[in-house]
């Protein structure tokens, strides 16, 4: 049936023009494997049941018994479940002992998990009393649950509060063998960062009471799985990643409205194509960007079906968070068994939750990653038959792009998934959680990866104090640092009294200035009072048909140049910046017309972060001003340069648009050239500008693919207009921005050549990894040469005692250890 129907859809008159491309993935057939030595009640489970264990389920349960750390990465309905919880339950099953820990990312999905966990008791015949732990778990239940569950599953931000705790846990964690991290992938940047660091706390908790389990993390498939699973984890995996099992054909269209003529709005041709699909009987997944257009594509929808078939209005629906429980759990197995024809959607159903096999997924709008793409389009086509995938494009450069080059969402790896646990900022937090659950020692300090100069940093500042055991942190650092935020400088929204969310400065500038049009959960609210001494931001529930834009002029000084990169002839730069924002006003718009012009009274915000850039050669500026007869035009060209290279960049680097930021100028003081910066938009940065750097010469190309092969003559949004530009998207010039890239490219054709840092390492991370490689001896000397220079240095007169105790010279120890102390005082 579906098959016949795309062929239709493709030769309707309403849709064959903005049908861009159909790729059909081949249908693929299974691969088995057999596994010996299962106990008695596995094996009868999986004969009962009729499962025959994929080649990749096999992999996975031999390498958990050679007693490796794991990561599957494969794509949604390969088996992922069965591939973890198999080993698990094995090990269960012969020690009665053994515990397991689940991490998801939702808590729809640990629900979801409860029950295959329950059923497996059930069917195994062991006793797990498995069940989740969150802040909805019952307060009367909870005891019970550390006294008895051997199988707890919860989400990073429960276990960050718990950790403290973890003397009431003694039971759970001396006997936790397994910890899976299902949806890995969702772990990334700021948030990823930060779940990094929680993991490594939780390994220290877990030696602390004699247990070393094994990681098991399941993910959608990633450009980086062995770099981004040892830094998410600090341990060496083995990774799985072919898929094995069955899965039918899957044709996949992509469908570009701005190919037609006339305005198109893509919110309206899904729905369009929403009710093609249920009218023929086909049931289908749509995911929409925000639960607001979830809500609008399904009322459009049934305003056509009312017009055309009244009896399918009540088989379309729409699903989101904030719905009941009841009412979630009703639409899930509405889908499961058919009753449903059409559910519209946010990324809510993007995840595992079990919603059955469906005939077809639109997907509205590029969702911002490959992976997400994958993910949703992996809801359709559960079985063996023929599916149907339809990405509508909107007007934005990412989305344009994959219209125009469909081979890269085909043929190309998916993106590299970024996280940094190494950022100060956010190492900051986590030394505090960590030294307040148990004293941090030497052996922390070199297995789990805390920095003994940030500890050192923090010692000079009172934040960590010295203890016979260790460092020691007596404040109560969880409640003052969550997993989502780098620094503790946030605002509060508050409507009638209640908190709607809380944010970073640098967001509540962007988004939730005084005046701003503030989107949440779908929802628009106007900011009326914009308290900067308190951080408190109030707003009112309004529906406008306008929305904010804010104006920002930013500076940009390179503090020190890490290292750099020769492509060809071109240098690509990495280094330390500190970035200065002004925020000067805003803009009220209707869609792109411009309204009118605010003005804001706001103090800079200055941070210091990582960026890559580029000069641009002097001949080049002669050519561009030589062909169009003013410097503006070479202006123009470089800011249109910047503002393509950011549209692309989560393309090649997991990200979003707005974790980066850029600036372009035709002569920089620090550079004498003219230059374009691109910088990770966190206190710190998280890796995505140095990623940039490695894959720099793909990220040029497929900017100029996109720039030249626009329809537009001035640009556009398609290319290389930005919806976030503080410059009010001033100058730009299209033709310019080409003979830029052009250039660019040519100069990359070549070899690349990695270069050397030219910063010396901070004395105390020199000391650091000295004492990593095991040269005490010369830590010592180097130690002593800072305290020869500095002798009241806390750090280094504590790292001093810290080394000596562990010589065991105890009375040498605790002399630089008063030291440390008299120099904190």
């Amino acid at each position: 049936m579906v098959k016949r129907v795309l062929e239709r859809f493709t030769r309707d008159w309403r849709f064959r023009d903005a049908v861009e491309h159909v790729e059909t993935v081949p249908a693929r057939r299974a691969e088995y494997a057999e596994v010996k030595d299962l106990p008695e009640n596995i094996m009868e489970y999986l004969e009962g049941n009729g499962i025959r264990l994929y080649r990749h389920q096999a992999e996975a349960l031999e390498a958990i018994r050679e007693g490796r750390n794991i990561l599957i990465t494969t794509p949604t309905a390969s088996g992922k479940t069965l591939a973890f919880n198999l080993p698990i339950m094995e090990t269960l099953t012969l020690d009665g002992s053994a515990t397991a820990l689940y991490i998801y990312p939702a808590k729809a999905l640990s629900r979801d998990q409860l029950k295959v966990l329950r059923h497996l008791e059930s069917e195994l015949g062991i006793t797990l009393n498995p069940a989740t732990y969150d802040g909805d778990t019952p307060r009367e239940m909870r005891p019970w649950i550390r006294e008895n569950s051997r199988a707890v599953l919860t989400n990073p931000h429960q276990l960050h509060r718990i950790l403290p705790w973890h003397h009431q846990w003694r039971r759970f964690y001396s006997n936790l063998r397994y910890v899976v991290i299902d949806e890995a992938h969702q772990y990334r940047g700021v948030f990823g960062s930060s779940v990094a660091l929680l993991i490594r706390r939780l390994r220290r908790i877990c030696r602390h009471y004699g247990s070393d389990p094994r990681f098991i993390l399941a993910s959608a498939t990633l450009a980086n799985p062995e770099e981004f699973s040892g830094k998410l984890t600090g341990l060496d995996f083995h990774v799985i990643s072919g898929d094995t099992s069955p899965s039918g054909p899957r044709h996949f269209v992509l469908y570009n409205p701005y190919s037609k003529r006339g305005d198109p709005s893509a919110h309206l041709e899904t729905s369009s194509i929403l009710t093609y699909l249920v009218l023929r009987g086909v049931q289908t997944l749509c995911f929409t960007v925000s639960r607001k257009m979830a809500e609008l594509v399904t009322r459009w929808t049934r305003e056509q079906l009312d017009r055309e078939n009244r009896k399918l209005i009540d088989r379309v629906t729409s699903y989101r968070a904030g719905y009941l429980a009841d009412q979630r759990r009703m639409i899930e197995s509405g889908l499961r068994s058919g009753k449903l024809l059409g559910v519209t959607t946010t990324n809510a159903l993007e995840l595992g939750i079990d919603i059955g096999s469906l005939d077809a997924v639109i997907i509205s709008g590029y969702p911002g990653t490959m992976i997400s793409t994958w993910q949703q389009a992996g809801r359709a086509g559960r079985n063996r038959n023929d599916s149907l995938v339809i990405l509508v494009a909107f007007e934005n450069p990412l989305d344009q792009y994959i219209m125009k080059n469909p081979s890269f969402i085909f043929e190309r790896p998916h993106e590299n998934a970024i996280i940094n646990p190494e950022n100060r900022l956010i190492l900051r937090n986590h030394t505090a959680c960590a030294a307040s659950e148990l004293p941090l020692t030497l052996d922390d300090f070199l297995d789990h990866d805390f920095s003994m100069a940030v500890a050192g940093e923090m010692l000079e500042e009172g934040e960590l104090e010295i203890s016979q055991e260790g460092l020691v942190c007596s404040t109560d650092p969880h409640f003052r640092y969550g997993l989502d935020d780098i620094s503790s400088d946030t605002f509060t929204v508050i409507c009638e009294g209640r908190t709607l969310e809380t944010m970073s400065r640098s967001q509540a500038y962007r988004e939730a200035h005084e005046g701003a049009v503030l989107m949440n959960h779908g929802n628009t609210y106007i900011v009326r009072d914009f308290d900067l001494q308190k951080r408190r931001i109030t707003v009112e529930r309004r529906d406008v048909e306008y929305h904010t834009s804010v104006l920002r002029e930013t500076e940009l000084r390179v503090i020190r140049k890490l290292r750099r990169r020769r492509v060809g002839s071109l240098e690509v730069n990495f280094g330390e910046v500190e970035v200065t924002e002004h925020y000067t006003g805003y803009r009220v718009m209707n869609y792109s017309r411009v309204l009118g012009k605010r003005d804001l009274e706001l103090p800079p915000i200055r941070f210091r972060t990582r960026a890559l850039w580029f000069t641009v050669p002097e001949t080049l500026r002669k050519r561009v001003e030589g062909e169009y007869g003013d410097d503006e035009t070479f202006e123009g060209g470089l800011h249109g340069a910047e503002h393509a290279l950011i549209a692309l960049f989560p393309l090649h680097v997991l990200c979003d648009r707005m974790d980066i930021g850029g600036l372009s100028t035709p002569w920089h003081q620090d550079t004498q050239e003219a230059t374009v910066f691109i910088y990770d938009g966190f206190e710190g940065g998280i890796g995505l500008a140095e990623k940039g750097v490695e894959v720099f010469e793909d990220l040029l190309r497929s900017t100029l693919e996109l720039v030249s092969s626009c329809g537009c003559s001035d640009g556009c949004p398609s290319c290389i207009y930005s919806p976030k530009c503080g410059n009010d998207n001033s100058p730009l010039h299209r033709d310019a921005t080409v003979m830029i890239l052009e250039h660019l490219m040519g100069m990359v054709s070549g070899d690349a050549k990695e270069e050397s840092s030219e910063e010396a390492p901070a004395v105390l991370e020199e000391v650091e990894l000295l004492c990593s490689e095991g040269r005490l001896s010369d830590a010592k000397l180097k130690l002593h040469e800072i305290l020869e220079e500095e002798p009241e240095n806390a750090g280094a007169c504590y790292l001093m005692g810290a080394i000596l105790r562990e010589q065991g010279e105890a009375e040498m120890a605790d002399y630089f250890h008063e030291r440390a102390r008299n120099g904190m005082n």
